[in-house]
Formats: C-alpha cells, sequence, structure tokens
C-alpha cells in the first residue's frame, strides 16, 4: 500500500484541513487520556512551520440529537492550546457559515477546531453536501486519524473525494502505523507469535484467518479460550462462550493444522462462582472448569507457557486481554503477557482495544515495538482490507 504522505504537500501559506482522532476520555469537562492529542502533535506541529492557516476536525464519543455540552470537544481544544502554544479557536457555525472564510481572519498564533463532527447527521451518513461544507476552500486534505480510517464517514472518505488526488495525503501517525501494521502482514520475521483474547471468536474470525496464514504460533485467552476448549470436548463450567459459533472454531482449527500453526489454549484458569470485581479468585489446576465456575483468567502454568513462546519469538502481535484485567484478581495473566513481550528481542505490536489499555496499566508500554491507536481500524487491516479512509489516501 503506497499512501501519498504529507511530506509530498507544498504547504506554504496554503489553507490546510486536518482530520484527527482527538476522541478522547473525557469526565466532567477533564480529559482522562491525552494519548491520542499528543500522537496528534508531530503533524499539526508540521503544518503550522509551514501555513498557519490550518483547521482542525475531529468526533468525540457517539452523541445522541445533535449532542449536548458534555459531547463538546471543548476541554480539547483547551489542551491543545497547552501544548501548541497557540490559541485554539473552537468553530461550531461551519455547515452555514464555512470555516475556511474564517481562517482568513485568524492571527498568526490561532488555529481552528471544529466542534465534534457527529453533532451533525451528515458525518456517519457520507454525506455529500456535509462533507462540501467541511472542505470547500481548502487547498488540501491530510488524515491523521487512523483509528476512524475503517469508517466511511464524511470527514474521513467522501470529504477527500472531493479534492484531487494530489492534494490529498497521510499524516505522520497514520504512516506509522501502515508501517507497523504492514510489516505484521507482509514480512513479520519467524518465529512469528500471534495472541488473541477478547471475548468473542466472531468479532476476530477473519483477522484470524488471515494471520494464520503468515504466524507458527497462536496463544489463544480470554473468553474466547473457553469456546475453543468446549469444541474440544474440554468443561468449562458456568464460563462465558459462543455455544452457535462452533463451526468457526473449527474452521480455525482445520486452517491451522493445514498451515501447521501451533495453536495454544490455557491448560489452567483463575475462576470464580460470580462475574463480579469483588469475587474470590480460585485456581483451577487442570483444563478443565468444575460445575459452578468460570474462568475470569488464565492460571500460572498456562501463564509460564505462553510467556515461554512469546520470549522465543522473534515477532509478536497482541490483540485483545487474557481475563478481566480490570479487576486486579483477574489481571495477572494480561499483565504477565506484557512482561513477557517487553523481553523480545525483536518486534513486539499491540494491536489497538483493550490489548493498549492492557499495555499501559503493566507498565511496559515503553517496551512495546509499537502500540497501535485503532482499535476497529487496526483489526480490519490485519484482515487484509483496503480502508476507505486509506483507499481515498493511496498513489
Amino acid at each position: 500500500m503506497e499512501l501519498r504522505k504529507l511530506e509530498d504537500l507544498e504547504l506554504n501559506g496554503k489553507k490546510v484541513f486536518l482530520r484527527l482522532d482527538l476522541n478522547v476520555p473525557i469526565k466532567k469537562g477533564v480529559i482522562q487520556d491525552d494519548t491520542r492529542i499528543k500522537e496528534a502533535l508531530p503533524t499539526i506541529k508540521y503544518i503550522l512551520e509551514r501555513t498557519n492557516r490550518l483547521t482542525m476536525a475531529s468526533h468525540l464519543g457517539r452523541p445522541k440529537n445533535g449532542g449536548s455540552p458534555e459531547d463538546s470537544l471543548e476541554p480539547v481544544g483547551l489542551r491543545l492550546s497547552e501544548l501548541l502554544g497557540r490559541d485554539v479557536v473552537l468553530y461550531g457555525d461551519y455547515t452555514t457559515d464555512s470555516a475556511s472564510n474564517l481562517l482568513q481572519t485568524l492571527g498568526r498564533n490561532q488555529v481552528m477546531l471544529l466542534e465534534n463532527l457527529r453533532f451533525h447527521e451528515g458525518e456517519e451518513a457520507n454525506d455529500i453536501d456535509f462533507a462540501h461544507s467541511l472542505v470547500d476552500g481548502y487547498d488540501f486534505y491530510v488524515n491523521d486519524a487512523f483509528g476512524t480510517c475503517h469508517r466511511a464517514h464524511a470527514s474521513v472518505s467522501r470529504a477527500a473525494e472531493l479534492l484531487p488526488e494530489q492534494k490529498r495525503a497521510a499524516g505522520f501517525l497514520i504512516q506509522k502505523e501502515i508501517a507497523a501494521l504492514g510489516s505484521i502482514i507482509t514480512k513479520p520475521e519467524a518465529p512469528f507469535t500471534v495472541i488473541m483474547g477478547g471475548s468473542k471468536v466472531s468479532d476476530k474470525i477473519s483477522v484470524i484467518l488471515n494471520l494464520l496464514n503468515s504466524c507458527n504460533h497462536m496463544l489463544i485467552g480470554g473468553a474466547m479460550a473457553y469456546t475453543f476448549l468446549k469444541y474440544k470436548g474440554v468443561d468449562v463450567g458456568s464460563s462465558r462462550i459462543e455455544a452457535d459459533k462452533m463451526d468457526l472454531v473449527a474452521t480455525i482449527m482445520k486452517n491451522a493444522e493445514a498451515r501447521r500453526v501451533q495453536i495454544h489454549l490455557p491448560v489452567d484458569h483463575v475462576c470464580a462462582k460470580e462475574f463480579a470485581e469483588t469475587s474470590t479468585p480460585e485456581n483451577i489446576a487442570n483444563q478443565a472448569i468444575p460445575a459452578g465456575y468460570m474462568g475470569l483468567d488464565i492460571g500460572p502454568k498456562t501463564i509460564a507457557e505462553f510467556s515461554r513462546v512469546i520470549r522465543d519469538s522473534r515477532t509478536v502481535l497482541w490483540n485483545g486481554p487474557m481475563g478481566v484485567f480490570e479487576w486486579a484478581n483477574f489481571a495477572k495473566g494480561t499483565m504477565a503477557i506484557a512482561a513477557a513481550m517487553a523481553d523480545v528481542r525483536g518486534k513486539t505490536v499491540v494491536g489497538g482495544g483493550d490489548s493498549v489499555s492492557a499495555a499501559h496499566k503493566s507498565g511496559f508500554a515503553d517496551k512495546m515495538t509499537h502500540i497501535s491507536t485503532g482499535g476497529g481500524a487496526s483489526l480490519e487491516l490485519l484482515e487484509g482490507k483496503v480502508l476507505p479512509g486509506l483507499k481515498v489516501l493511496m498513489k
């Protein structure tokens, strides 16, 4: 995949529309994690070094009925202002009066941020009129919102198409994501281990089947592991499974056997009688789980085996926790995976979603080669799909 890059554009003095992913967690007006804002800074600063006629745009959450003050990007604008040392002007009337017109009136130390794109139905509907309201009057379109590139939304795909191909480009974050995830798909150094966790096999069937073409080992934990164990005839107690997805598991197992990929499943578990944070954890030393118990984490023998495979690998991709890592009693397995990845003498990639939170919680995030900012986007790219937001940036 060859994308037109930000560096390919002649930006001097030109008007630039920049789509970012500033969808950060906010509680009572306070940003809880500004990672996505900081990830956007290299692209923002590069553009501002060449032109001060910049309009930034992002969605925030899933606002309903036109949004509310709680869904406003105002806290994001204030944080950007602190990080950039510039006045960030939040503009909400861009559907009635083009933001490109207002750019002419901004001072040299000011930059514009559009109010939450999802306040408008036209964003998620990929509406062409809404797309025109976003980019009419601009010289260039730049996208650095990797986490939204799998969405065919107005600001992600339709707006880009309204400018000539040579006037659109990918920012630095998207370039970094494509380089890291792309190398996993095309040329991973062996042994290549994939760690899959989370709740549902059905959510990840396509990416699992695609990765079976190149990996040597696949470690399966989280709730999806109990569906695999059930398929193999192992008792899983009251653990959560997808009873109607056994055909998907069969497909995965047959493909793994045909490609000589070793599937590793838990051999012991940390269980509880109820799905609650305060439940007492109990180690079950066998692969079978007794009736009345549910698996909520992998056990110590599984941790040792999974960690050995990971440390012996040259390439590791991790997507999905090994248990309910948000609860301290059931976090050991997930934290152990992060620790093992930190010891790998090769490339380690965390493929978005809950794994990102787990990596940061573990304290080993800085030991990973790459941590993706895209959940769904990462998975669809790893499936081999061409994402709508990337297709419009291709040369």
